[in-house]
């Protein structure tokens, strides 16, 4: 069993793995040579001023007065450079914003997961390209493009991490800080002989990264007048800023201005998905060798920023985040990022015709020389009769598109040149993507080979060890033949040797050779699948199409619930509706009712708007207070029928229950504290840290009678959950615990409806670790809705109060009783325990489950395994690479969650197990004996 659980979970690692080598491998190529434009360049140095979590629409909109919310900005907009609106991409996160606002390419999603601070892939920037780069902000970003620099030429000025305080009195201090700090190395640098003569040097940036919009934005939400307050702060530094340096260079006229950001924010103070909110970032340039504004009669845009914000006569030019970098290049004359992907937006610049043409062709000729190693690097791993290439680019091609530019640039035919390099750009991008998912189709196919085989023998081994399906039909057992072993072990070596001879990563191994020994355990049971061929083939067809109906339609609400919520409640109002259907109404009215009831209050959940959107700590203090009254009663009813509480045993829940009433107060004194912008207490924190501590001990202090052990697991994970809680998410666990209660006695009484004889009442029954196994009986089609019952109850778990698909769902305001300071992985953490805590609810009561029906758990855990791993390979089919940024990212990560769901199950289920059967006996306390 242990054996076949380690290989089961080593499988689901491998299909897990598969994703992040099918979809989000590393974009870069490296081996380039530099390009730049041999023409002299307008600016001497660009200041790079990036707003962390700035909105678009926050900051060219107006103020309640009716007055510019950045009054500088705007008359810039108006008078002195160009405008528009910047589309960053999916996930809308600060890392992979700056890489693609100073690097020029998209980073993949994986990169995030392998460093925060760090470059987990070596790339080239702006910074790297230029002759000296200063740079002021915030720890997290600036070390990564430091790190990446070759030589000493990027100097880095950053506060203390901890200054990033999500709960501190006025986080606007971490914007003054840069203002400060580059008005004090400005008046150093007259001083500084040095210095100064760096500063006098062309081909330099200065870098300015503000983080306090973005931190007031996850504190009060982007609505907020902390928010507003902190762009016009933003504004006023901005201006003072540049007035310095007009002084400092004796207004030569030859510095460049870029303000930007790197992602926006949701109205509810988050990022990460592909809201317009997140995606439409502000894109103000001025200064050198930029287009002055251009008044335009109309002009048309999909979105309403333009009337809102009064600027219809002003020209607007949206580019895309990545299109940046390579202006910047243009602009002070550096190489282009040879890692680049974005188009220069030629209509901002401000030169002259012939230096418009040689700058796309730079970028044109930088684009295809990754193309070039691309393609090479690609070829010399595939043998010759199977290599594809990519014919819309041949090197035919490619030289004669590069000859037309160069004669039409030589014709001075400049738009035409131009209009034949963004031809050119948009096939070498397509031949990229073409290189980069060469391998995706036969990847895919080895993979869903893998999913489909472990399936089948899944089903097979539940069938052949916990079934009477067969019994009867065939007793004579044989053992595998020679030549079917022989088969698999060749088609082994042929897979190894085909793959050792294109030079293949040893993932590729991996995928292709797993397969084979799960077809081969497959192909060994062919006296089961024989047996079960013939017992469906004596089957009446009208009820194995309408299992086999039932079934699918089961799944596919599954799959729907992933898209929209609003299943789920379809689900449970059907669900409420079970103990009609199966005559249950009769035999157990009073259950039957209280099944109703919470099904449909945990039905109402799902259509409730996603977490963290409306905080009401009124909500969290009544779902308090709703647990407190429950545990009472359910104390008081204990106590009353002397169900196993010992005269000491009463002080464990009383614990526990002093647990919940700390867990309110904690979180209504930090609310208040954070409002108040008084940080949070010391005296909270370490409580909070204390009672999620003792949340892992105190279950399994208590007694092991099955209800006592559930109410105790319950009350620890509801005084966890209440300090992660912002509104009615609150009163979810609460409800799904009741209907996990429910769900336990309508099993017992289902299983005696159907003949089976139970022992003991619930109220009697004791988890224990080794159960008998005699006890257990064979599986009938009634534990298959047993089994889709918890797939189902753990989905709702998940999507219950939120779609967590998006990034943008974690609120960090969940966390702020353990922690304000931003640590992104202590919060991730903590973020996922919440997440976790009613899928631990529901793995517990499935324990229950198991013991209550008297089933092995072996077997039902199998059919929960296959049910998961057929919604994934259905997510495996619906994953895209087009589309919309928000489509593609939506994909990938619902494969990713049902996966980690299939991986987690196997995991949670040990931990039930541990917290349902372990029991902690505390040194030197006497034995005590049931009243």
């Amino acid at each position: 069993m242990l054996l076949f659980f380690a290989v089961g979970l080593l499988v689901h690692f491998v299909f897990f793995a598969s994703i992040f080598d099918i979809y989000f491998t590393s974009p870069l190529v490296h081996g380039m040579t530099p390009q730049f434009t041999p023409l002299p360049a307008p600016a001497r140095r660009l200041m790079l001023i990036v707003a962390d979590g700035l909105r678009a629409d926050a900051l060219y909109e107006f103020d309640e007065n009716g007055n510019p919310r950045a009054p500088f900005i705007r008359n810039i907009v108006m008078h002195e450079g160009s405008w528009g609106i910047s589309h960053t991409r999916v996930p809308t996160e600060s890392r992979p914003g700056h890489v693609a606002l100073i690097a020029g390419f998209y980073e993949d999603v994986s990169a995030v997961a392998k460093g925060w601070k760090e470059n987990p892939v070596e790339f080239d920037s702006l910074f790297n390209e230029s002759k000296y780069t200063w740079s002021w902000g915030s720890p997290d970003i600036l070390s990564m493009f430091a790190k990446g620099a070759t030589g000493d030429h990027v100097f880095t000025y950053s506060y203390d991490a901890n200054d990033e305080d999500f709960g501190a009195q006025d986080v606007t201090k971490l914007d003054t800080w840069v203002f400060d700090k580059i008005k004090e190395f400005f008046h150093a640098a007259r001083k500084n002989q040095s210095l100064f003569s760096k500063l006098n040097e062309e081909k330099i940036v200065f870098f300015l990264h503000l983080l306090g919009i973005d931190t007031n934005g996850h504190a009060h939400r982007p609505t907020s007048r902390e928010y507003e307050d902190n762009i016009k702060l933003v504004d006023e530094g901005i201006k003072e800023v540049v007035s310095l340096l007009k002084e400092f260079y004796g207004n030569d006229e030859k510095t460049a201005f870029i303000l930007t950001s790197d992602h926006g924010m949701t109205d509810w103070g988050s990022h990460g998905a592909g809201h317009p909110s997140e995606t439409f970032t502000p894109f103000v340039t001025w200064g050198a060798g930029i287009k002055y504004p251009q008044k335009v009669s109309a002009q048309q845009f999909d979105d309403a920023l333009l009337k809102d914000c009064k600027l219809e006569y002003w020209k607007r030019q949206d580019i895309n985040q990545a299109d940046i970098a390579p202006l910047m290049a243009s602009l002070i004359g550096v190489p282009f990022p040879l890692n680049s992907l974005g188009i220069l937006p030629v209509g901002y610049l401000n030169n002259t015709e012939v230096f418009k043409a040689e700058s796309m062709y730079t970028n044109a000729v930088q684009i295809l020389e990754q193309f070039k190693v691309k393609m090479t690097q690609k070829k010399e791993v595939t043998l010759p009769f199977l290599f594809t290439p990519f014919n819309l680019l041949s090197d035919s091609k490619q030289l004669d598109i590069l000859r037309k530019a160069r004669s039409y640039i030589k014709q001075r035919k400049y738009d035409e040149a131009v209009s034949l390099c963004k031809d050119l750009i948009a096939l070498a991008l397509e031949g990229l993507s073409y290189y980069h998912t060469y391998d995706r189709f036969f990847l895919g196919v080895n993979v869903v080979l893998g999913f489909v085989g472990w399936a089948s023998y899944a089903s097979l081994l539940i069938i052949k060890s916990h079934c009477s399906l067969t019994r009867g039909i065939s007793k004579e057992v044989k053992k595998p033949s020679h030549l079917l072993t022989c088969s698999f072990v060749a088609i082994g070596v042929l897979i190894a040797f085909f793959l050792l001879i294109q030079g293949c990563p040893w993932t590729y191994y991996v995928y292709c050779l797993l397969p084979v020994p799960i077809w081969y355990a497959v192909l060994r049971e062919y006296q089961v699948i024989q047996d079960l061929v013939t017992l469906l083939l004596t089957f009446p067809l009208s009820n194995f199409v309408g299992y086999l109906f039932v079934f699918t339609l089961g799944i596919e609400v599954l799959v729907l619930s992933f898209f929209y919520r609003y299943m789920l409640t379809a689900g449970l109002i059907v669900f409420a509706g079970w103990p009609f259907i199966t005559q249950l109404w009769m035999r157990a009215k009073s259950i039957s009712l209280s099944w109703i009831v919470f099904c449909l209050l945990l039905a109402v959940f799902p259509l409730m708007p996603v977490i963290g959107r409306k905080p009401d700590i009124f909500l969290v203090m009544g779902a308090g207070l709703l647990v407190l009254l429950l545990s009472l009663f359910i104390l008081a009813s204990l106590i009353k029928r002397k169900d196993g509480f010992v005269n000491g045993a009463l002080l464990l829940p009383l614990l526990q229950m002093l647990s919940i009433v700390l867990s309110m107060c904690v979180v209504y004194s930090t609310h208040n504290s954070l409002l108040r912008k008084q940080g949070l207490p010391l005296l909270n924190q370490i409580v909070s840290w204390m009672i999620l501590a003792s949340s892992f001990v105190l279950p399994v202090l208590s007694p092991t009678l099955l209800l006592q052990r559930l109410v105790s697991i319950f009350l620890s994970s509801m005084s966890t959950y209440l300090l992660l809680s912002t509104g009615y998410e609150a009163l979810f666990p609460l409800v799904l615990s009741c209907v996990m209660f429910v769900w336990i006695h309508m099993e017992q009484e289902t299983l005696q409806q159907s003949g089976v004889s139970c022992k003991q009442k619930v109220s009697n029954i004791q988890f224990t670790y080794n159960t008998d196994i005699s006890q257990f009986r064979q599986l009938s089609l009634d534990d298959t809705r047993r089994a889709f019952f918890l797939v189902f109850f753990l989905v709702t778990a998940f999507f219950g109060t939120g779609n967590i698909a998006s990034i943008n769902s974690f609120d960090l305001a969940s966390v702020y009783c353990f922690l304000t300071v931003f640590h992104p992985f202590m919060m991730g953490a903590l973020m996922v325990w919440k997440i976790l805590i009613p899928f631990v609810l529901v793995m517990c009561a499935f324990e229950a489950v198991q013991l209550t029906t008297q089933l092995s758990s072996k077997s039902l855990f199998l059919m929960v395994l296959i049910i998961s791993d057929i919604m994934a390979l259905h997510f495996f089919f619906l994953v895209k690479d087009y589309g919309s940024w928000l489509d593609i990212g939506t994909s990938i990560s619902h494969y990713v969650i049902v996966m980690s769901m299939t991986i987690l199950l196997v995991f949670l289920n040990g931990l039930a197990q541990l917290l349902t059967t372990k029991k902690l006996r505390l040194c030197g306390k006497p034995k005590s004996h049931l009243i």
